[in-house]
C-alpha cells in the first residue's frame, strides 16, 4: 500500500496544470469584463472554484483505491510484460482512454444516479474557464469502473492515471465561448468549444449529446452528435435550473429528488427506473428523458 500511495504522489500532473487553468480563468474573466460579454458571474464564479478544489480532495481516496485495483489486474494480466510504455502502446492507451472517457461520460447522462454525482457540472447557466473546474463531485465514486479493463490489457495503473488527466486537460479548454470553430477537418475529429457548448446546452436539440472527451469521432460513430448550429444559440444549465449557489444544494439537490421520486413510486420495478433509467423518466407523468423530447423535436 505505501508503494501505491507513493505511485499516487508522483501523479502530479493536474496539480502542475492548476496554475494554468486559474490563469486562463482570470485572464478570460478580465477579458469579458472589458469587453462587456457577461461572459461571467461572481457568485456562480466563486462556486465553480469550490467545487473544483472539494473534488480535488474527495477524488483521493477514489483514486488511491482505483490505482490499487489497477495494479493488482495489471500483475495478472499476460500482457504486462509486452505492452510496458512504448510509443506505439501509449498511442493505443490514448485511444482506449478516450474510448473508456466517452462511456463514462454518456453512462452520467444517461443513468440518473450516475447523473445526480455529474449534474453540478451542468447546473452553471454560463459556459467559462470557472465552469471547467466544476467537477462532479459524486461521479468519482463510480468513475474509474469504466477504466478496470485498461490493466488487463497490459496498461500500468500509473500511466492510466497519467492519461486520465491529459484528457481532462485537454477539456478544460472546450468550455469557452470566446473560441467559434476550427477549420472543419480539426471540427469532424476532435472535440472543440463549439461541440463542448452544445453539450452544455439545454436545448431540447442538444440534450446529452457530444460526450466527446478529446476525439468527437465516438459520438459519430454512436450516434449522439450533434453540431452547434447559428440558428439555435445553446443556452446553458439544466432543464429545471436549480437557482441556489449553496453548496450542499449544488452537490446533492438530484440525490434528494431521486430521493422522493422513489418513495413516491408503488411499484419496485418503478422505483429501480428512477435509479437506472435515465433522467426525466415518470412512472406517472410526461416522458421527459432526452432522447424522447428529441425523437419528438424531429416528427
Amino acid at each position: 500500500m505505501e508503494e501505491i500511495l507513493q505511485k499516487l504522489l508522483n501523479d502530479q500532473l493536474l496539480l502542475f496544470a492548476t496554475p494554468i487553468f486559474l490563469l486562463t480563468m482570470f485572464a478570460e474573466a478580465w477579458y469579458s469584463h472589458k469587453r462587456q460579454l457577461g461572459l461571467y458571474e461572481k457568485k456562480d464564479a466563486t462556486t465553480s472554484v469550490i467545487l473544483g478544489i472539494v473534488t480535488l480532495f474527495f477524488e483521493f481516496s477514489f483514486k488511491l483505491a482505483a490505482l490499487f485495483v489497477f495494479e493488482m489486474l495489471h500483475d495478472i494480466s499476460p500482457l504486462r510484460d509486452v505492452v510496458e510504455r512504448q510509443w506505439w502502446a501509449l498511442v493505443l492507451l490514448f485511444f482506449a482512454d478516450d474510448f473508456s472517457y466517452y462511456w463514462f461520460h454518456r453512462m452520467n447522462h444517461e443513468v440518473r444516479l450516475f447523473w445526480a454525482g455529474h449534474v453540478n457540472h451542468h447546473s452553471s447557466v454560463y459556459l467559462n474557464y470557472a465552469t471547467a473546474l466544476r467537477q462532479g463531485v459524486g461521479e468519482r465514486a463510480h468513475k474509474y469502473l469504466f477504466w478496470l479493463w485498461l490493466p488487463l490489457l497490459g496498461f500500468d495503473g500509473l500511466t492510466i492515471l497519467t492519461m486520465m488527466s491529459v484528457n481532462l486537460i485537454y477539456q478544460f479548454f472546450t468550455h469557452t465561448e470566446l473560441v467559434r470553430k476550427f477549420p472543419r477537418p480539426i471540427e469532424f475529429i476532435f472535440n472543440t468549444p463549439s461541440h463542448h457548448r452544445a453539450h452544455h446546452a439545454s436545448n431540447t436539440r442538444y440534450l446529452d449529446t457530444n460526450h466527446a472527451g478529446v476525439l468527437i469521432i465516438w459520438d459519430r460513430i454512436f450516434g449522439t452528435f450533434s453540431e452547434e448550429l447559428d440558428s439555435e444559440k445553446p443556452i446553458y444549465g439544466l432543464t429545471k435550473n436549480i437557482e441556489t449557489y449553496r453548496f450542499p444544494d449544488v452537490v446533492t439537490h438530484e440525490y434528494g429528488a431521486i430521493w422522493r421520486d422513489v418513495r413516491r413510486a408503488d411499484k419496485f420495478s418503478d422505483k429501480l427506473k428512477y435509479i437506472f433509467y435515465a433522467p426525466g423518466w415518470s412512472h406517472d407523468g410526461e416522458d421527459l428523458r432526452a432522447k424522447t423530447l428529441r425523437s419528438k423535436l424531429k416528427e
